[in-house]
């Protein structure tokens, strides 16, 4: 039973990517485009949003620092005057990731990843709900991350952040839900994107931004809550999720040496 309005067909809607200046949110975006989406991106890269506009024609390039809630505000005025009213879908993929451990606790980091990986999607959010409130329709979409299920080595500054966004996109669901606005988080696994560039170990099942944009749209066709993916390496990282916290912390530091 699906748990959102199914988005299978994209012709006469649309689509806002909140980080489409690169990796999966510009892969996503293209997909969605091709989808017969009129699709607007922003990021901060202004030249990288008008390079993609310029090669995916109908498409808007709209500039955006998600720290910036005035900005944030400014830009959802801008889509609704742009598409007639709410997107259809919403899609928050802006994001920041360096490796982190507690024995080299940076505090200039810790905020970094909190100002836009969280923080972000909350202005985001302060900025789109109201028009789709109002007309009772409309997609929330957050990426978080398989970081974000359990503590893990290096995602000191990373993981908490997006263990937020899956608790906020559940209470969002609940309170959404009901006045016909979707909401789903989006948890991949290991994608090839300039975030996971700065990794130092092997990233098992890694897959293309391409391939998770794919996986993306597969989830609003059939109205899921969460999409994670490639399965293959997902599903195990989830059932770590459900052992006894001395098995966990013992499996971890075995498989990852840390």
């Amino acid at each position: 039973m699906p748990l959102n309005p199914r988005l299978a067909d994209w012709h006469g809607r649309s689509a806002w990517i909140v980080g489409a200046s690169s990796g999966i949110g510009r892969a996503t975006a293209a997909a969605l485009h091709r989808a017969g989406a009129r699709v607007i991106v922003s990021a901060r890269d202004a030249a990288a949003l008008q390079a993609f506009a310029d090669e995916h024609p109908g498409s808007l390039a709209l500039p955006l620092d998600v720290t910036d809630t005035a900005a944030a505000r400014s830009a959802a005025q801008a889509v609704e005057r742009h598409t007639g009213g709410p997107a259809d879908l919403v899609l928050v993929c802006a994001g920041h990731y360096r490796p982190l451990r507690a024995t080299a606790f940076d505090l200039t980091e810790m905020e970094r990843h909190l100002a836009v990986n969280y923080l972000g999607a909350l202005h985001v959010l302060d900025a789109a709900l109201p028009a789709m409130l109002a007309a009772g329709r409309g997609h929330v979409s957050l990426v978080g991350s398989v970081a974000g299920y359990r503590g893990l080595p290096q995602s000191l500054a990373y993981g908490p952040t997006k263990a937020a966004l899956n608790n906020l996109a559940e209470c969002l669901h609940l309170d959404l839900s009901p006045r016909g606005i979707g909401v789903s988080i989006i948890n991949p696994g290991f994608v090839e994107t300039p975030l996971t560039a700065s990794n130092d170990f092997a990233m098992p099942a890694l897959i293309t931004p391409e391939q998770a944009a794919a996986h993306m749209l597969r989830g609003w066709a059939r109205g899921d809550f969460e999409m994670n993916f490639p399965r293959r390496f997902t599903r195990w990282v989830a059932l770590l999720r459900h052992l006894p916290d001395a098995w966990y912390f013992a499996t971890v530091r075995r498989v990852t040496g840390g």
